[in-house]
């Protein structure tokens, strides 16, 4: 009987054990694999908005200048149709396009992991801006000839520290960490693979029985009794 309790308590400490160990790490591995089937992380899906954004804002910015200007259809014949560097915005516009067509493709749809493609980006973007403003005569066209400008470089350069600062470093964080709750969850299943069932435990009564009794005082109540 007293090996049939120890080793119920045995039994017992095992699956306090393993349901300790593997209730919280299942969980986290659970949480974990849920982040990973995800198409795209949170920050990156916060980084393509604002790419959007970028766009929108410059094509909102253009349109209220070609209104400004005389009348939007005939600022789009002069500024598309007559195009020329030094006066026309409309190549800034295209440059936000360039923008927004690369960094959706590289990051949203590729899902790359590295920062090339927002550093040719903004490599382009710069050195077109500070060319267009020396040698254009933009700054002579009003308000928008500064705004415009302007707007289009600090844009470009807050998706790159987005990206190089937020989105980068957040997803390597999550993915060393889904790492290492499985390589834990790994060792864990190693070191209790699992609690055995009652059946493994299981001895006959008889042997039991055999085994606590001495085999002379089992011959000595088999003789009859005169």
């Amino acid at each position: 009987m007293a090996s049939q309790c120890s080793s119920v308590d045995s039994r017992a400490m095992l699956r306090g054990l393993g349901s300790i160990n593997s209730t919280p790490l299942s969980a986290r591995v659970e949480s974990y694999e849920g982040l990973e089937k995800k198409c795209i992380s949170d920050v990156r899906r916060t980084f393509c908005l604002f790419v959007t954004f970028d766009l929108l804002f410059i094509t909102l910015l253009w349109i209220i200048e070609l209104n400004v200007n005389g009348g939007i259809q005939d600022q789009l014949k002069k500024e598309v149709l007559e195009y020329d560097y030094h006066k026309s915005f409309f190549d800034i516009f295209v440059l936000a396009m360039f923008r927004f067509a690369v960094l959706i493709l590289a990051y949203a749809v590729c899902r790359l992991r590295h920062w090339w493609a927002i550093a040719i980006t903004t490599l382009i973007t710069s050195a077109f801006l500070i060319a267009k403003v020396i040698i254009s005569k933009l700054l002579s066209q009003g308000a928008f000839g500064y705004l415009l400008p302007i707007i289009s470089f600090i844009l470009a350069w807050i998706e790159t520290w987005l990206l190089d600062f937020k989105v980068l470093p957040q997803e390597a964080m999550d993915e060393n960490r889904y790492l290492t709750v499985q390589n834990i969850t790994e060792r864990a299943a190693l070191i209790h693979p699992g609690v055995q069932s009652d059946g493994q435990f299981y001895s006959p009564p008889e042997s039991l029985a055999d085994s606590d009794e001495d085999p002379d005082d089992k011959h000595d109540l088999e003789k009859p009794i005169v």
